[in-house]
């Protein structure tokens, strides 16, 4: 396994890779890995020869400065937990923010057709020039003939698909089922941060969700809504910042149900100073 610090070494690498007619995948993450980042690993090596994990934490998409800083960086440990796949070669890119952006550390601005305005566009302002800056710098550098995105950040999986058909991108993404703890519990590195306490609650999200699927089939987009609400309302240790049920196309808001249209419901949720977002397909 390999790991470089700066992209000229790497697209030379790459370069030969390639001229062996190897595909490339490509896993982007911000390191605290876990087992949902091995997850992504493990389905792209059914698709390519080859892995690329980025690890980086991009400045560009926090919103706070304090989470910034918070954020695990766990390189060493992230390192040890890649060696453990033996399915194919793994090759890390742990850039340094000099490499990546060189002397002007901001993001670009992006339309991405109303999507990064919605859900985490609406409570995190800016956060998708971040994503879109960093993805699109990585997909230009790396040049994977796939790219794996888990479904937890589903808004950031669509942005993503948009962001390559807008600048005719010749990289597939390719979106992976959420992977879960054994409690229900998406798996994220802010697990990490939760306290004992707010990691036992945190897998109240995903039981909420799964009824809220199952009352989804009987009830209005609202009732749900006001019934999740209303469950939140009465729990000590999680407080809701919104859920809402959105097309999966547009990720507008459901007015009114349509049997032609494919909806999702989501949820982001504050355990203690951390937040949590989760998801679920409802049709």
């Amino acid at each position: 396994m390999k790991t470089f610090l700066n992209k000229i070494e790497l697209i030379d690498y790459l370069n030969h890779i390639k001229a062996m007619d190897k595909s490339i995948g490509f896993v982007p993450t911000m390191g605290a890995l876990h087992k949902g980042h091995l997850s992504l690993v493990d389905f792209g090596f059914e698709k390519d020869n080859v892995i690329v994990v980025s690890i980086f934490v991009n400045p560009t998409q926090f919103n706070k400065e304090e989470d910034l800083v918070k954020y695990p960086r766990t390189l060493d440990r992230d390192i040890a937990l890649l060696k453990t796949i033996s399915k194919g070669e793994v090759i890390i890119y742990s850039p340094s923010v000099e490499d990546i952006y060189s002397n002007n550390v901001n993001a670009d601005h992006f339309k991405f057709d109303g999507l990064e305005h919605e859900m985490e566009g609406a409570f995190r302002p800016g956060h998708f020039d971040g994503v879109g800056t960093i993805i699109k710098r990585f997909l230009e550098i790396i040049k994977p003939d796939h790219a794996y995105f888990g479904e937890k950040d589903f808004q950031q999986l669509m942005i993503v698909k948009k962001l390559v058909e807008l600048y005719n991108l010749p990289t597939k993404i390719v979106g992976c089922p959420i992977y879960r703890a054994e409690d229900g519990l998406a798996m994220s590195s802010r697990n990490e941060r939760l306290t004992s306490e707010h990691r036992s609650a945190a897998p109240f999200i995903y039981k909420t969700l799964k009824t809220a699927k199952k009352k989804f089939g009987t009830k209005s987009a609202k009732q749900v809504t006001e019934w999740v609400t209303k469950e939140f309302k009465n729990s000590q240790l999680l407080e809701l910042e919104y859920f809402l049920i959105a097309d999966v196309n547009t990720l507008k808001p459901l007015q009114r149900k349509s049997k032609q249209k494919t909806y999702r419901a989501f949820i982001a949720v504050y355990a203690g100073g951390i937040r949590l977002i989760d998801n679920i397909a409802l049709n």
